[in-house]
C-alpha cells in the first residue's frame, strides 16, 4: 500500500503503516549520524537538554555531500542504521517516533519500536542524488563542528521510503525472506 504522510508523524499515521508499505513523506525531518548520536547521549548523560526536540520527530541517518547548482543539499543517501542501534532505544523511549536508514536493526531497537509505537523506514541506498531532489530546504541546527555529521533540519516533499519495521513489530526483512523461501 502507498501512503502520503506528513512529518512529524502522528500516532494515528504510525498505526496505519505496515511493513512493506511505500510512503512519501512531506514535512520536517532531522538528520543525525554516529557522531551526532554520541554527542546527544553525552548531552543527556550530563543532564542537559538536546539541541532538538526528540518527541514526535523523525531522524534520517544521513550525512550529505556538499550542495551545488543552487540545490539546498548534495547527495543525501541513507547510512547503515545498525550503527545507531546503541543509541536508538533511549531516543525512542524519549518520544522519537520514526527513523529512516538502511539495513537491519537489533532486537533491542525492534523492542523499543514496538514499546513506543514508532516506525523504522528504509530509504534506498545508492540513490542519494535522487533522494536529494525531495529535500527542499536544509539547515544545520546543531553540532556544526561535525561537518557532514552535524544535525540538520530538512524540509522534504514526497521523500520516498519503505516501512521496514512497523509499530506492531512486523519486520519486512524477515517476512520477505520467508516469502522468498516459500514459508508462511
Amino acid at each position: 500500500m502507498e501512503h502520503r504522510i506528513t512529518a512529524p508523524f502522528s500516532a494515528e499515521t504510525i498505526k496505519k503503516l505496515h511493513s512493506g508499505d511505500m510512503v512519501y513523506i512531506s514535512g520536517v525531518i532531522y538528520t543525525a549520524r554516529d557522531a551526532a548520536h554520541k554527542r546527544m547521549m553525552e548531552t543527556l548523560d550530563a543532564g542537559q537538554e538536546l539541541p532538538i526536540g526528540i518527541e514526535g520527530n523523525v531522524i534520517y541517518y544521513m550525512g550529505p555531500s556538499p550542495s551545488r547548482d543552487g540545490r539546498p543539499i548534495g547527495s543525501a543517501g541513507p547510512t547503515t542504521a545498525s550503527r545507531m542501534d546503541k543509541y536508538a532505544p533511549r531516543l525512542l523511549d524519549m518520544g522519537l517516533c520514526g527513523m529512516i536508514g538502511k539495513g537491519k536493526r537489533s532486537p533491542e531497537v525492534i523492542d523499543a519500536i514496538v514499546r513506543n509505537k514508532a516506525v523504522y523506514l528504509a530509504a534506498i541506498g545508492g540513490a542519494g542524488a535522487l533522494l536529494s531532489k525531495s529535500i527542499k530546504k536544509a539547515e544545520v541546527v546543531a553540532y556544526d563542528d561535525l561537518g557532514t555529521e552535524a544535525i540538520r533540519r530538512l524540509e522534504v516533499e514526497d521523500f520516498p521510503a519503505i516501512v521496514v519495521i512497523d509499530s506492531y513489530g512486523s519486520n519486512l526483512y524477515e517476512t520477505a525472506i520467508k516469502e522468498f523461501n516459500g514459508e508462511k
